[in-house]
């Protein structure tokens, strides 16, 4: 069994997503960003960058096994399940370049777009236009990437599966596809799967469906180190 310690957001989407595809048994467990449940001790200890998604894996031959960052627990369930990552070495070589090109490039791209357009708009015009400057560049480093082919790797792998939630939102994001052909059709193609549209509706009850309150904000935004330090 798998302990998945999730909030619905794209990161969590990527690792929902591959659960998902694998079939492997797993309850989730809400971590509540607005609540502040990411700085309680006991998650720390799993997540020391009090972010999710984190899992902690029971049926380890070592023992209960915490991961935290997305990409490190695409890599153990891909090697866990024995799917989803190339075996060959320049295959793995490719799919870990990906897999870090999405969480070092695409993902907080787009995740510092997403704060400017929810939640600080008009507030910093030049930081808004940096990160929609850079989520857009990064769309078409991935448009080139798929000339020519289905996925990002010969097949699909943990690589589509981490780098499509932070498609998934571009039109919210203010970045329509049309100049992007070949990213749009890859997203279409993904989405019909089941076990993506599992994934992305895991937990759907817990979206925010208001603007974070004043207290929510506070928690999620302004936090320092003294936040880890001296958690509560």
């Amino acid at each position: 069994m798998i302990d998945f310690y999730y909030w619905p957001t794209p990161n969590g989407w990527k690792v929902a997503i591959m659960l998902e595809e694998c079939g492997l048994p797993y309850r989730v467990i809400p971590v509540n960003i607005g609540r502040g449940d990411q700085f309680k001790p006991e998650f720390l200890a799993i997540s020391p960058n009090n972010r999710m998604p984190a899992i902690v894996d029971h049926d380890d031959p070592d023992g209960p096994m915490p991961i935290f960052e997305s990409g490190a627990i695409l890599i153990h369930l891909a090697e866990k399940a024995g799917r989803f990552m190339p075996q060959t070495r320049r295959g793995r070589k490719e799919c870990l370049e990906w897999l870090f090109w999405q969480v070092g490039n695409l993902g907080p791209m787009a995740g510092q777009l997403s704060h400017f357009v929810n939640y600080a708009q008009g507030e910093h015009p030049y930081s808004h236009k940096r990160y929609a400057d850079e989520y857009n560049r990064c769309l078409g480093v991935l448009e080139r990437r798929l000339e020519g082919r289905a996925f990002i790797l010969d097949a699909y792998s943990i690589a589509d599966m981490a780098s499509w939630p932070w498609v998934l939102i571009a039109k919210p994001l203010g970045q329509p596809l049309d100049d992007f052909p070949n990213v749009s059709r890859w997203r279409a193609t993904l989405r019909d799967r089941s076990a993506v549209q599992r994934g992305v509706d895991l937990g759907k009850e817990l979206r925010r469906a208001a603007p974070p309150s004043d207290e929510e904000r506070r928690i999620l935004f302004n936090q320092t180190a003294r936040d880890v330090l001296r958690p509560g």
